[in-house]
């Protein structure tokens, strides 16, 4: 499960955290379940989050994926309602659309853009991380908070030129300062 911690404070966004909980090693399924769950109430108790987005499920063809997704998503939801955090959740085509200008992006297109976006000199090895980034931009841009690069005719490439700042300024969960 990827997760990523964005911090806005006015038109500037800092990454304070993303990274992936592996969980491939633990057999037993409710066991994965409470890991998630403790590992997203350390990472709320660390950060102190106003806000939770997540990526919404997606029907698949495979029920028995679909079912496990569901949990370890209910899982997460309960952790930061635990915590007392409201909820949001993006379809993953809306966070594509919201990221990239197209909701039939790769993830590797939405790696790359983020990359590009926060100067991230080295992309995760897993992209589940900055999937997660991608859901905490996303809900940033879906608030009203900025311009969301598919709201711009011509896609990244206005948006670039448009806003020659935002590839020098450096979202899962958003804290305001």
């Amino acid at each position: 499960m990827g997760f990523g911690v964005l911090k806005v404070s006015g038109p500037r966004m800092e990454i304070l955290e993303i990274g992936v909980l592996r969980m491939e090693k633990m057999k037993d399924p409710a066991i994965k379940l409470k890991h998630i769950f403790e590992e997203t109430i350390k990472i709320i108790d660390t950060h102190c989050p106003d806000e939770l987005a997540i990526e919404a499920p997606f029907f698949g063809k495979n029920v028995q994926s679909m079912l496990k997704l569901g949990r370890a998503q209910g899982v997460a939801i309960a952790a930061a309602l635990s915590r007392g955090l409201p909820i949001s959740e993006y379809s993953p085509r809306k966070i594509k659309l919201s990221v990239t200008g197209s909701g039939n992006s790769s993830k590797e297109q939405v790696a790359a853009m983020l990359q590009q976006l926060f100067s991230i000199a080295n992309l995760p090895k897993f992209l589940d991380a900055t999937d997660a980034l991608a859901v905490a931009l996303c809900h940033h841009f879906q608030n009203g908070n900025g311009n969301s690069i598919s709201k711009k005719a011509g896609g990244w490439k206005s948006f670039l030129n448009e806003n020659p700042g935002r590839l020098a300024e450096n979202a899962v969960m958003k804290k305001r300062k």
